[in-house]
């Protein structure tokens, strides 16, 4: 019973990362003003190489929990992924 937190934190991860990801890719495709005053590697390659890092903040989140064997790691992705939406939510609805 104790080996299924891992799996189920990985899992939990997963799924917070492909939340992530789309709503990284709305606010890409947003074209909000903040967005042209962001550093040029933002907007390298259309937008890939912050999707890229946001690959490996999720990698680094699920490898982290799978060999350490501590949710701490799903707790403070969770973190982010709720920081994330509500910068997200206040770029899309232009409420900055």
């Amino acid at each position: 019973m104790a080996q299924d937190r891992p799996v189920m934190a990985i899992l939990f991860i997963f799924l917070l990362g492909i939340g992530n990801f789309a709503m990284h890719k709305a606010v890409l495709e947003s074209r909000h003003p903040l967005l042209g005053q962001m550093p040029w590697y933002v907007h390298m390659l259309g937008g890939r190489v912050s999707m890229a890092s946001e690959f490996l903040i999720l990698l680094a989140a699920m490898l982290l929990v799978a060999n350490s064997h501590s949710t701490w790691w799903g707790v403070g992705y969770l973190l982010y992924s709720a920081i994330n939406g509500l910068a997200a939510w206040l770029i899309i609805t232009r409420r900055v």
